[in-house]
């Protein structure tokens, strides 16, 4: 098991910024790639971010492209969601994830963090 616990997350009218923190229980942390994805009402989890065990490979959703910034610090276990240009549409509540890969899709990820809530207000 690798305990995540995301945090940062808020409510910030549009065109604000957040930064959300994802703390891995682990010694292993380096050893996974991680991932941000989020959930809207309705809606299937969708991805948002990964990077590398090293933190040198990105993969970014289309949407956030420009606008998100994934980055990690594995001294201190800690994966970061740095948001900015935030919209209304990106409400929702947001998962850190850890897995072998830098994947895009839910399934390949093992461990996953019991979320944090985003409301972007118009």
């Amino acid at each position: 098991q690798v305990p995540l616990v995301e945090s940062g997350g808020g409510l910030v009218q549009a065109g604000g910024s957040l930064r959300l923190s994802c703390v891995a229980s682990t010694r292993t942390f380096a050893n996974f790639a991680m991932g941000w994805f989020r959930q809207a009402p309705g809606k299937e989890r969708e991805f948002v971010a990964a990077i590398n065990w090293r933190g040198d490979s990105t993969k970014y959703a289309d949407s956030v492209k420009g606008r998100f910034t994934i980055s990690r610090d594995n001294a201190k276990n800690t994966v970061y969601l740095q948001m900015q240009g935030l919209k209304p549409e990106d409400t929702a509540v947001y998962y850190c994830a850890a897995g072998p890969f830098t994947a895009q899709t839910v399934l390949e990820y093992d461990y996953w963090g019991q979320g944090t809530q985003v409301t972007v207000s118009s």
